[in-house]
């Protein structure tokens, strides 16, 4: 009994030795991947993280918000004006949260294919956020408005990764068009933290687009007209590339598939079969005209490239003309065969390179406190180029960046 008793004991032992060994593996595993989100500057927001009550109420928030829109009519139409101006207030223990415009941004959401409820699932799961710390100026925390008790209001912008799906991309690039401060010193080779470089990081090289080089500089002048108008400054021009594999080079170029990318860029990724909704406010297609007619009436060239497609036809519609202020802002879209794959309005392919291009940060407006701020530059960096400058000349200079570093 005394030799079986000491044999149990040594059982036990080498179990609890055995479960000890399986727990440490775990930690170690555990704290390897906390140590490469450490070097990515990722950190999970746990329940000791200062920012968990505010992920929580964020994530609540964000679920009721949502929840609404998906029991609103699901027929995706037009917004009407006073879409553009609707608020939803909602209450919640301890805050308000308040979403605004919700039926024009469930309308962009529909038009590139994703649903209320993938919506949802993405910003509201069981899972703990990551916050992400950038070295932007700002100082921003990357995680619509909530009002905190005895706080003051927190803004979010919810927006698609521009460097999405980001598995191979071996460079990233914050562009402003200026000098001052756009240096980012690179790692050291080996060191696995994610950088995000400037414009003088970038000098040396190009966008190498071939074809597709007309349609960025007339959708850039067309976004930065946009937001002169709207007098903002000091947003950027994301850029991220990647090597492109031999089969992505030599793509089938087929007739149907020039119509399927074509259908898809007219009525967006989420039907690109079929039109539920009018692309554009204030034109209809003409009535008795089939997807047939289109197809035979849309031009192809043999090249993969194609820079835009053609609208099918259109006319104007009396009181749905005056939503916008003059016609030619219509016929103005810069239209091109969106590609048949994900994230397709901000890639773009060249023909060694795939490129991941979107503007972002576009909500500083020209204020006083910006104009204080350009006066204050203009003499400390009298000469130079500097972030902080009207708008008009803001958007200009974004636009000239593109057009000298494009080929």
């Amino acid at each position: 009994m005394e030799r079986e008793g000491s044999r149990d004991s040594v059982r036990s032992a080498m179990i609890n030795k055995g479960e000890s060994r399986g727990s440490s593996r775990r930690r170690r595993l555990f704290w390897k991947l906390r140590q490469r989100w450490k070097l990515l500057g990722l950190f999970e927001i746990d329940k000791d993280h200062e920012f968990y009550p505010l992920t929580c109420d964020l994530k609540e928030g964000l679920r009721d918000a949502v929840q609404d829109a998906i029991h609103s009519e699901a027929t995706q139409s037009i917004p009407a004006e006073e879409d553009y101006s609707a608020k939803l207030t909602q209450g919640h223990e301890g805050y308000v949260m308040r979403t605004y415009a919700g039926p024009v941004f469930k309308y962009f959401r529909q038009s590139l294919g994703l649903s209320e409820e993938s919506y949802q699932r993405s910003l509201a799961s069981c899972g703990l956020y990551l916050q992400f710390i950038s070295n932007s100026k700002s100082k921003a925390d990357f995680f619509l408005t909530i009002t905190r008790a005895q706080e003051k209001k927190k803004y979010f912008i919810i927006m698609q990764s521009v460097f999405f799906p980001d598995e191979r991309i071996t460079g990233r690039y914050d562009i402003k068009g200026c000098h001052v401060s756009r240096w980012t010193e690179p790692e050291p080779e080996g060191s696995r933290v994610l950088q995000v470089f400037k414009d003088l990081n970038f000098e040396g090289n190009v966008i190498c687009l071939s074809q597709q080089r007309s349609w960025l500089l007339r959708q850039t002048e067309l976004d930065t007209r946009f937001l002169q108008d709207l007098n903002v400054l000091d947003y950027s021009l994301l850029l991220g590339f990647q090597p492109l594999h031999q089969d992505e080079k030599s793509q089938g170029w087929s007739l149907a598939s020039l119509i399927v990318r074509t259908k898809r860029s007219v009525n967006g990724p989420g039907s690109p079969t079929t039109s539920q909704c009018m692309s554009v406010p204030g034109v209809v297609e003409e009535e008795g005209e089939t997807t047939d007619k289109e197809e035979e009436g849309t031009e192809f060239s043999d090249t993969p490239d194609t820079t835009s497609a053609r609208r099918p036809p259109m006319k104007k519609i009396g009181q749905q003309v005056s939503a916008v202020s003059d016609i030619s802002e219509v016929m103005a879209q810069n239209r091109r065969l969106l590609p048949n794959y994900k994230n397709p309005l901000h890639v773009m392919d060249g023909p060694e390179l795939r490129y991941f291009i979107g503007i972002i940060d576009i909500f500083t407006v020209y204020g006083l406190k910006k104009k204080l701020e350009h006066l204050w530059k203009s003499m400390r960096y009298h000469g130079q180029e500097f972030s902080t400058v009207s708008p008009s000349r803001y958007a200009q200079r974004l636009y000239n960046w593109v057009d000298t570093h494009t080929v």
